[in-house]
Parts: structure tokens; C-alpha cells; sequence
């Protein structure tokens, strides 16, 4: 639920979580949305503010974010509101404090997002799977390709609009 949810609902809007209070306290026209629900925190970025809001998570001595555990994509064309269509999902662990937070960049169908690469070297795989399984670029990557599919595979295996009856005819085998 959003603080303005809580509010609308009458109930106290909670709290915001000192990873978020740090994040907007330093690049407060980057944040385009936080949530909490079940005591976790996903905070929506713009993309272009992605590298130097995690530098920060990661350096700031009292978040100390050191771990990417792991980065995802969502295709929301099926969802009420679907645009931009795609999202990014990094899910980040302090191995100091405890604390998880969950960022999350929208992008449009060709629109890139900038790579983590330089902040954690994770993000490396990550992001190949994530360019292989829903077609998003990461600029600045250092070798953006396939990881899982073979390099000429045509379409996205996780987008809602791939063809899953369609085989490709390579795979097609000749009968017996």
C-alpha cells in the first residue's frame, strides 16, 4: 500500500524506511514511487538516475547495500497500467545491516537501462539474461549477448506476446 493509500483509507501512512529517507534525502527527483508492503521497501527509479542512486546504497555507511542478489524483468503489457511496458527489478542485500530494498526502472520496448556492472560485477549475468529472456539493451554493458538462448533465437521468451507454440526451424527435427 502507498502512503496515500494508508492516508485515503484513513489509516496513519507508515513510516519510510531509512533506505528510502537516504535515497530521496539525495537524489529526490528520482524517485518515482515507494511502496511498503509486508515490511518490504520497492522504491521505482528513473533510469537515468540508476547508477549513482546504487553507488550511493552501496557507499553510504549506514545502507552499506553490498550484495545484488539478483536482477529481473518484468513484461507488464497485461497489467492495468502498462506503460512503460518493461521493467527492471534489482533486489539488493546489506550483509552489514540485514536490510533488503527492491528498486525497480521502467522502460519502453527499446529503451535501455544503464548497467550495474561497474557497481557490483554481478550484474554482469544478470543483465545478459535479462537483455536474452525480455529484449532490454543495458548501455555501458560490457558484453551484452545471449546467455541462455542461441545467438540467432528470434523474440524474448519471457515477453507476454512471444509465440510459445512456435518452434523456430532449426529446432524442427525431420521424422524418423
Amino acid at each position: 500500500m502507498s502512503e496515500r493509500e494508508g492516508q485515503e483509507a484513513g489509516r496513519e501512512a507508515p513510516v519510510e524506511s531509512l533506505t528510502a529517507q537516504h535515497l530521496r534525502g539525495r537524489f529526490p527527483e528520482a524517485i518515482l514511487e515507494v511502496k511498503h508492503w509486508r515490511n518490504e521497501t520497492t522504491i521505482v527509479l528513473r533510469a537515468a538516475a540508476l547508477v549513482a542512486a546504487c553507488r550511493f546504497l552501496r557507499d553510504d555507511p549506514e545502507l552499506q547495500f553490498d550484495f545484488l542478489s539478483s536482477v529481473t524483468g518484468v513484461d507488464r503489457q497485461q497489467l492495468p497500467e502498462n506503460s512503460p511496458r518493461l521493467e527492471v527489478v534489482y533486489h539488493l542485500y546489506s550483509l552489514h545491516t540485514k536490510r533488503r530494498v527492491r528498486l525497480k526502472v521502467r522502460v519502453d520496448d527499446g529503451e535501455a537501462v544503464p548497467s550495474l556492472t561497474e557497481v557490483w560485477p554481478t550484474a554482469n549475468w544478470h543483465e545478459r539474461e535479462v537483455f536474452d529472456m525480455f529484449g532490454v539493451p543495458f548501455t555501458g554493458h560490457p558484453d551484452l549477448r545471449r546467455i541462455l538462448m542461441p545467438e540467432d533465437w528470434e523474440g524474448h521468451p519471457l515477453r507476454k506476446d512471444y509465440p510459445v507454440e512456435a518452434t523456430p526451424k532449426w529446432w524442427e527435427e525431420e521424422p524418423a
